[in-house]
């Protein structure tokens, strides 16, 4: 079973993502949550992590600085990122610092369970 960790600065978002990981009937045990890239560090500061899902745009630490911080802190977990963001460039730019891959909001469990079962 795999420890998730949401990175989203909503708290909708959060509970809609942590939900589709459930109906998508993926290997889920715990599911941490944080509401920007600070908190998200905090929370793999003290926590065994299997896998991160984050946002890119947020305030306080983006997606992009914290997917930077996590790989420089040594977090080896897939970092998969969900957004809006449409742009290649800046999803290019979220790999080229160590995302393991994106999905686009809105998505279906069945999507997240596509993207996401053979990293958990």
């Amino acid at each position: 079973m795999a420890n998730v960790l949401i990175v989203d600065d909503s708290s909708t978002m959060r509970k809609i993502i942590s939900r589709s990981l459930r109906q998508a009937g993926l290997p889920v045990d715990e599911i941490f949550e944080a509401g920007d890239g600070i908190e998200g560090l905090n929370v793999l500061s003290g926590k065994s992590v299997d896998l991160i899902l984050s946002d890119i745009n947020m305030p306080n630490m983006d997606g992009l600085e914290f997917i930077k911080q996590a790989r420089a802190n040594g977090c080896k977990a897939p970092i998969v990122m969900i957004t809006t963001e449409g742009g290649e460039d800046i999803l290019k730019e979220a790999v080229a610092n160590g995302a393991s891959d994106s999905i686009k909001k809105p998505f279906t469990p069945d999507q997240l369970n596509e993207k996401l079962g053979g990293l958990i």
